[in-house]
């Protein structure tokens, strides 16, 4: 059997990884037709179906699913050997996977720094949905919060994290401040995504887990932060994102007591990444800076 083209392979990827056509679609800058046409395509060359009908929605069978795992491992050893083989020295392209909000709050606040040291290398930083998310094969390297279990990966301790309560001094002074966790009832709670942080805080202190259904729900950590730092209620930070902004004393902690996190940020490389001399230079500056800035590893 001859190997399908490569337009083919990437589109099934791109379907197995983000979970539809049509996000497939918009990665690839294509229209979900050129993408169902790449399909079909790769089905007459494999001879097995890909896709299923479930409902109104199109899925990928699950020999499909496999298939693309593979298709993902080939491509993501594909761009390592064409990185090596096209580098003189420290120079090339690095793809960096980071959570937004570790991108936002400190790595884009230091990343020049690595790209004055290593002038002839350039830096793609993306901010994938998933915070934990180490599928897409372009990446050299993944900064996550949490990690899956793929045997590829090399995964590496990055944080450990604690989150506790953070508001703005400001609102501190206008709620008179909390004398004890109780007092809170008369603050703004905000949370992000769900209740699960406020829920574990409360059990911590001894109150119903039932007081944290209140408040204002942002979808995500940016949204969350801009609320807070607006003066708009109480949220629980998490302390290596938003350490920075207590000892600036843009925020205040108004409770000593912190919640301890069973995960934390992970360094996840795939295992043919790790002979690339720009992901061991960016990993070398990656954690010099962290023990720079030893607030974050407290």
């Amino acid at each position: 059997m001859r190997v399908p083209s490569m337009n083919a392979l990437r589109a099934l990827e791109s379907v197995a990884r983000l979970g539809s056509i049509w996000q497939a679609a918009e990665e690839l800058n294509l229209t979900r037709s050129a993408i169902s046409h790449q399909l079909r395509l790769l089905e007459r060359e494999l001879d097995f179906d890909l896709t299923i009908r479930v409902g109104n929605r199109i899925e990928l069978t699950p020999r499909a699913r496999d298939y693309a795992s593979d298709v993902r491992r080939a491509l993501s050893l594909i761009s390592a050997s064409g990185t090596r083989a096209g580098r003189h020295g420290i120079s090339g392209t690095l793809h960096v996977s980071c959570p937004a909000g570790f991108a936002s709050a400190w790595l884009c606040q230091h990343l020049g720094d690595f790209v004055e040291a290593n002038p002839d290398v350039t830096v793609s930083l993306v901010t994938p949905m998933r915070i934990d998310s180490t599928a897409n094969p372009e990446i050299d390297t993944f900064i996550t919060f949490g990690h899956d279990g793929r045997a590829d990966l090399v995964v590496e301790p990055l944080l450990p994290v604690e989150f506790t309560p953070l508001c703005t001094p400001d609102y501190l002074d206008r709620m008179g401040g909390f004398v004890d966790p109780g007092s809170l009832q008369r603050a703004t709670l905000l949370h992000i995504g769900d209740f699960a942080d406020w829920e574990s805080w409360m059990r911590l202190v001894g109150l119903p887990p039932e007081q944290a259904h209140r408040g204002i729900c942002f979808s995500g950590m940016n949204v969350a932060h801009s609320a807070v730092l607006a003066g708009q209620g109480v949220v629980i930070g998490d302390m290596v994102l938003w350490g920075h902004a207590v000892e600036s004393g843009q925020l205040a902690r108004p409770f000593p007591g912190k919640l301890h996190s069973d995960t934390g940020y992970y360094l996840c490389t795939p295992s043919e990444k790790l002979e690339n001399p720009v992901v061991d230079a960016f990993h070398t500056w990656l954690k010099q800076e962290l023990r720079k800035n030893s607030s974050l590893l407290k």
